[in-house]
């Protein structure tokens, strides 16, 4: 479902993609104000006088930020601000939204959809407590160490499984990990360290 905007009386207005807190919609499914940031994508056909009503109006209700997404010659992104001219942001750059999203969006993740697939994962990773992938990975490895030691019988204590938990290094988690085949006590696992 689309999310359309009430940024004041009679005024109806449903940007491409709008970043807002989650707001209850009135009986007609409209949310009432603007959204803190909007996303327009202008490519062939697109009537370029309504998408410059649309920004004002947008800016003016409250938005602060009006990225419109230019589908057509060089891929670029516009910026308004209220108050400020546009600006340009072109392939290779960020585009950020301060208070509004946690991370800067690469300007090629608005158009490609191997970009747009990185970040959604860097914000997913982060909304469940990873920095990145390699952090899911080194925990995996880590918890296949604990779990490999416990499956032998050898007694995994405290200390031991804090050391082998906040290890960050994937070459000395694998190294631990094959050697966790091999010893009889937990504290051999380190005994070449």
């Amino acid at each position: 479902m689309d999310a359309g905007f009430t940024p004041a009386p009679g005024t109806l207005r449903a940007p491409d993609v709008a970043v807002a807190a989650a707001a209850g919609a009135d009986a007609d499914g409209w949310i009432p104000g603007a959204p803190p940031l909007a996303i327009e994508y202008a490519g062939r056909g697109q009537d370029q006088a309504d998408l410059k009503v649309k920004i004002a109006e947008l800016l003016a209700a409250g938005t602060r930020y009006v990225w419109v997404v230019r589908v057509q010659g060089p891929r670029r992104v516009e910026v308004h601000e209220a108050g400020q001219p546009p600006r340009l942001v072109g392939a290779g750059e960020v585009l950020e939204a301060p208070d509004i999203l946690r991370n800067p969006i690469p300007v090629e993740a608005l158009y490609d959809r191997a970009a747009g697939h990185r970040a959604t994962l860097r914000n997913l990773l982060q909304r469940e407590g990873y920095d990145s992938l390699e952090a899911v990975r080194t925990e995996g490895l880590a918890d296949a160490v604990i779990a490999l030691l416990q499956g032998r019988g050898v007694p995994v204590d405290t200390p031991l499984e804090t050391r082998v938990r906040a290890c960050r290094d994937r070459d000395t988690l694998s190294r631990w990990l094959l050697r966790a085949a091999r010893v009889e006590r937990g504290e051999q696992l380190l005994d070449a360290e």
